[in-house]
């Protein structure tokens, strides 16, 4: 049986519990330069906590929902911006790694970069330290650019690809 391109070594799961410095020179490893990184911090609140005491894992599509939202105003792409040069922006597919939990009154940071650019969507990395420094989750979107009227793909603006990291 082959395993699987997710699975951890010993190794691995040694790194994961390793702090997470975060200065750009560390992204480089994780696939981005030094520019169009952006980070945002946010506190876990108690209503984000599920029954096993740690924040629930649907609420990190949320807080990676900010991230990128952080990305797009800091890039000067708001909604209105990308809407009136003809584009909307779609998740097509979310991918998120659990690391480490996450609890009450944490302060967790949020970074995010474009990684990779097509001729119709284009991937977002992001990833989630904890107040420690540890990492607490990574992910990866894949984004659709869509015309707002039709609802059909369109190419990804030149707005959006210059910052490719």
């Amino acid at each position: 049986m082959k395993q699987s391109d997710h699975s951890l070594s010993a190794s691995d799961m040694l790194t994961l519990s390793q702090p997470v410095a975060m200065y750009a020179d560390d992204l480089v490893e994780w696939g981005s330069l030094h520019m169009g990184i952006t980070q945002i911090t946010t506190t876990v609140r108690c209503t984000e906590i599920d029954v096993n005491g740690h924040v629930n894992n649907a609420k990190y599509v949320e807080y990676y929902e900010w991230g990128r939202e952080d990305w797009y105003e800091q890039h000067q792409l708001p909604y209105e911006t990308l809407y009136h040069m003809g584009v909307i922006t779609v998740v097509a597919r979310a991918e998120i790694d659990y690391r480490q939990p996450a609890h009450q009154n944490e302060q967790l940071l949020i970074t995010t970069w474009l990684s990779e650019v097509g001729r119709t969507s284009f991937r977002m990395r992001q990833r989630i330290t904890g107040t420690n420094g540890y990492l607490v989750s990574e992910a990866q979107f894949v984004i659709v650019t869509v015309d707002p009227q039709t609802r059909r793909p369109v190419p990804v603006p030149e707005a959006i690809s210059k910052h490719r990291s």
